[in-house]
């Protein structure tokens, strides 16, 4: 597969078009940010342990029958995608109180909720990606309602084979996003990547943080925190 022009530099990793219309490289840069951008710098070997982290995540959520937009590892820092049209909503899920949930309704961190809440964001930077309603997606036009309704069902799909798959590792899962992509036929996959930075990680027994709050709240080098997650992922 021969790497092309670059096409899409994010925080996070760049996208470059390859000799096939339909695929793309992924490649995962060492910045770290938080704060949408705000507060950010370079902590070398991040991008390799999210490519990685991403591919597991992936491919044991294929093998629940969960579609994506990854096709495979080509390098320590890169991966092959399906190109998608991404769809501008940041799917969040919470599992448990914490960050600015808890924060919104006053609750401590670390309470279970009833059932998984689901939300969306608005993923526009410059509007500090505002959270929205199922009214507003289809008022800005950003997906229909059988599209929110496959949205929905597929993340919770998601959830509950994320909450397994961390469970195996001793791993609790407090909370993520995920996005989704439209394909060339119209279906809707998960897209972008699932990883530490992208999660809220706790220990199952120690409920010491295996995610990017490390950095939020400076509490810390988050890269042998990424490799435990990681290592732990490898032997379930």
């Amino acid at each position: 597969m021969e790497r092309k022009e670059l096409i899409y530099t994010g925080k996070a990793k760049k996208m470059y078009a390859t000799d096939q219309e339909t695929v793309l490289l992924a490649e995962y840069l060492n910045q770290v940010t938080s704060l949408n951008g705000a507060k950010k710098e370079t902590v070398e070997g991040k991008g390799e342990l999210n490519n990685q982290i991403t591919g597991l995540i992936f491919n044991y959520l294929a093998g629940k029958g969960i579609a994506s937009h990854y096709i495979q590892e080509v390098s320590k820092t890169e991966q092959l995608i399906k190109r998608v049209e991404m769809i501008p909503l940041e799917v969040v899920v919470r599992n448990t109180s914490a960050g600015s949930f808890a924060k919104r309704f006053g609750m401590e961190e670390g309470i279970d909720l009833p059932f998984p809440i689901l939300e969306f964001y608005y993923k526009k930077d410059e509007l500090d990606d505002p959270f929205i309603n199922d009214a507003h997606v289809k008022m800005l036009n950003v997906a229909t309602d059988e599209e929110v309704r496959a949205i929905k069902k597929q993340a919770l799909e998601i959830n509950a084979a994320l909450v397994e798959m961390f469970k195996k590792s001793a791993i609790r899962l407090i909370d993520f996003k995920i996005e989704f992509g439209k394909t060339a036929d119209g279906e809707i996959v998960l897209a972008d990547e699932i990883s530490p930075d992208t999660c809220r990680l706790w220990d199952m027994t120690t409920k010491e943080h295996l995610d990017k709050d490390i950095y939020r709240r400076d509490l810390g080098d988050i890269i042998p925190v990424y490799v435990e997650v990681l290592e732990r992922l490898k032997n379930i």
